[in-house]
């Protein structure tokens, strides 16, 4: 037997396994319940104890969350703002952290170093007085209100420029000797090679507009223009009782970015890990 098999059969590589099949299991037992729930009859997962699986598996949850409750508005309502939100952000995110990186200007490292503090600012301290920046302009209660915080973040800034400093000089100055124009370059240039971080960007994002529930909730007050969080959260309190309902409008909200996240997890991962050790 070769020494990675050996080692891979060691005592203490086998309680590593052990012990990451338990946290797995502990992580996953709760979205896997959920799901089961969903497909239970109505009042079923309130039995004591409360059953691991459907008895008589139906549709009947699904059927009644598409038809009465509105959930496709609320789910395009998401899938309009989550877009919007990491396109922008893409955009913007990706030429900062670009210039911070490779571009020389008066007080790029003390502006930076800013930003950087920004970070310890909890999210919730800025919702005030961006909630009445937003007011004077006629934002509250609408989509644009809910995008345009998102249109830049300090760690999408900090990931990229991390990425962007192992981009050689050598390729940038080549371009501008040959005559290439700085937006030149970072579009046909730069990007390409920023496409791990890019694809980590975006899956950051969209994922966290997706989820996001305080902010849509403060700024939406009209229930047409509600995202996929906010409404369940509505539609609990209407359905207090109906467990196996909202467990099936949490499926419809949760599995489209944990489907998104497994399809990309290994792009995701790379800019990931490449940005940070960059």
């Amino acid at each position: 037997m070769s020494q990675a098999k050996a080692s891979r059969f060691s005592p203490m590589a086998i309680w590593v396994n052990v012990a990451l099949a338990i946290a797995a299991f502990f992580a996953l037992a709760p979205l896997l319940w959920m799901i089961s729930v969903s497909f239970m009859q109505p009042g079923e997962s309130n039995a004591l104890p409360p059953p691991l699986w459907p008895a008589r598996p139906t549709l009947a949850n699904y059927q009644q969350l598409l038809a009465q409750t509105g959930i496709v508005r609320y789910f395009v309502n998401s899938l309009v703002v989550a877009t919007g939100v990491t396109a922008s952000s893409l955009l913007f995110n990706l030429m900062a952290g670009y210039a911070f990186a490779k571009l020389k200007f008066k007080g790029r490292d003390k502006l930076f170093q800013a930003l950087l503090a920004a970070l310890v600012i909890p999210g919730q301290v800025a919702m005030m007085p961006l909630f009445l920046m937003l007011k004077t302009m006629g934002l509250v209660n609408t989509w644009a209100g809910v995008i345009l915080p998102g249109m830049a973040g300090v760690f999408g800034i900090y990931l990229v420029r991390q990425y962007a400093r192992s981009l050689p000089d050598a390729l940038l100055e080549a371009a501008r000797m040959d005559g290439a124009g700085e937006w030149r370059i970072f579009w046909m240039i730069v990007l390409p090679l920023l496409k791990p971080v890019i694809v980590t960007l975006a899956v950051f994002g969209f994922l966290g507009s997706w989820n996001d529930f305080m902010w849509p909730l403060i700024v939406l007050t009209d229930a047409d223009l509600h995202t996929l969080p906010v409404a369940i959260a509505s539609l609990s309190r209407e359905h207090v009782a109906d467990g196996e309902l909202m467990m099936a409008g949490a499926v419809v909200t949760v599995m489209p970015v944990l489907l998104l996240f497994l399809a990309l997890q290994k792009h995701y991962m790379a800019g990931l890990m490449m940005g940070s050790v960059k």
